[in-house]
């Protein structure tokens, strides 16, 4: 089975997930890109030198070689498969370590509306600006230029964590900017998707002063990140026709669990162009996703502080919103706890039984993963290395004959439909230019 020697490699290898870590480590080596059929990839910023021997990476590839070594594409692993204590071991096996588990939303009515579920993430990233002294809050959000992609900041206040909040599901490099989390003035968020975070704990090991300055991170369950192309066929379905002239996107919030909505600079004052969630994420978005999400062992953020999603053993509609909140350090609870008792959050307890009837799917998931990684090894492509994140067994026991046969029959003609065997052909997207150089919030 072939290894990749940089962190390129893993990209022309389809199993980047885009974080942009490496464009953190080795920032005068890789440039994060969006490439519209497969998501936010590292580019050389210097041409890489083929290889004369085996073990030769070429001239250009020392730092992007080290970068490989935080690269969640590549590699997932706990430190331990079994509960410490104070973690709840029932769920320890298919959703990682979890110390407290609760339910609710941001007391903040306007912040619950606009967020995807409960608007959790962003009021207890509030709290952490407001009441534990913490310097900003790295995320993403849409780019100002072209509000379809996303650019990652550090927002310092709540306002501006308000304008940015609710799910993009678009490509995302959140980890490209870690550098401002390094040199802040005191301790920071990170928010971003469950590789995000992996990708974050494996860079505050080699970087001590990052590791000084992560206050706390947060992850956002994560179904799979739709390329831009995916985007861009909403957008056409939306009824926008040209791009360029695209005020505002967004893909989730005012309600849950929220409509897609977008909005031209040229549209009357009340005009709506919107999308059921089942139009836009189920009919287009995961359509879309890149291949590396479906060999993901994580969309539950095993690797945070604190996880949060959709608790869907709930019925939609008119609700405000509702979050699943997971603490998964002693810090996460007390930070968690401390955003309670400031009156940041409305949170219950709930039994462990939640999580497992909120995201039924993962458990399948998770078990397929094993098949379809196992598929790959046997047909001689490259695969990610995942320790103690248990997927065979019991997972991959549980599914039925027709679900063995999807994810290792399926993965075989994926080989062939999705061109695993040949390197992925990254250029940069280049988006039409914008008439309009800012963009409403709202």
């Amino acid at each position: 089975m072939p290894r990749p020697r940089t962190v390129h490699d893993v990209a022309s290898g389809k199993l980047c997930t885009g974080c942009g870590v490496c464009a953190y480590l080795a920032p005068d080596e890789v440039r994060m890109v969006d490439v519209l059929d497969h998501g936010r990839r590292p580019l050389p910023i210097t041409p890489l030198r083929t290889p004369t021997r085996a073990g030769d990476p070429g001239p250009a590839a020392g730092g992007a070689a080290a970068a490989l070594a935080c690269c969640p594409g590549v590699r997932l692993a706990h430190d331990s498969g079994r509960p410490e204590p104070g973690e709840i071991g029932e769920l320890r096996g298919a959703w990682g370590p979890v110390r407290a588990i609760w339910e609710g939303y941001a007391a903040d009515p306007e912040i619950r509306y606009a967020g995807s579920s409960g608007g959790v993430a962003t009021a207890l990233a509030g709290y952490c600006l407001t009441g534990a002294g913490m310097a900003g809050v790295l995320h993403i959000g849409a780019r100002a230029d072209v509000p379809y992609l996303n650019e990652t900041r550090l927002s310092r206040t709540p306002a501006e964590l308000l304008a940015n909040a609710g799910s993009r599901y678009a490509p995302a490099s959140p980890c490209d900017r870690l550098d401002l989390i390094e040199s802040a003035e005191a301790p920071c968020v990170f928010v971003g998707k469950p590789c995000d975070v992996a990708a974050v704990r494996m860079a505050r090991q080699v970087r001590p002063e990052l590791d000084r300055r992560l206050g706390l991170t947060i992850a956002v369950f994560c179904a799979g990140t739709p390329t831009t192309r995916g985007t861009l066929e909403m957008l056409t379905r939306l009824g926008v026709s040209d791009p360029a002239e695209l005020e505002s996107v967004h893909y989730r919030g005012s309600g849950w669990p929220g409509r897609a909505r977008a909005r031209l600079t040229d549209d009357p004052p009340g005009q709506q162009r919107e999308l059921s969630y089942a139009e836009s994420w189920g009919d287009i978005l995961q359509k879309h996703r890149q291949w590396r999400c479906y060999l993901c062992a994580d969309h539950t953020g095993e690797f945070a502080d604190v996880a949060v999603g959709d608790p869907w053993y709930r019925p939609t509609g008119d609700d405000p919103g509702q979050s699943l909140v997971l603490a998964r350090t002693e810090r996460g609870v007390r930070l968690v706890e401390a955003a309670i008792a400031a009156g940041v959050l409305v949170l219950t307890p709930v039994a462990a039984g939640i999580l497992p009837a909120s995201q039924p799917n993962l458990l399948r998931a998770r078990g397929a993963v094993w098949g379809r990684l196992t598929t790959l090894r046997l047909a001689g492509l490259m695969v990610p290395r995942l320790r103690h994140l248990p997927m065979a067994g019991i997972w991959w026991r549980h599914l039925s004959i027709g679900e063995k046969l999807r994810s290792t029959v399926g993965t075989l003609r994926r080989i062939g439909r999705k061109r695993l065997r040949e390197p992925a052909t990254l250029v940069a997207y280049q988006p039409p230019v914008q008439a309009r150089r800012s963009v409403d919030p709202h």
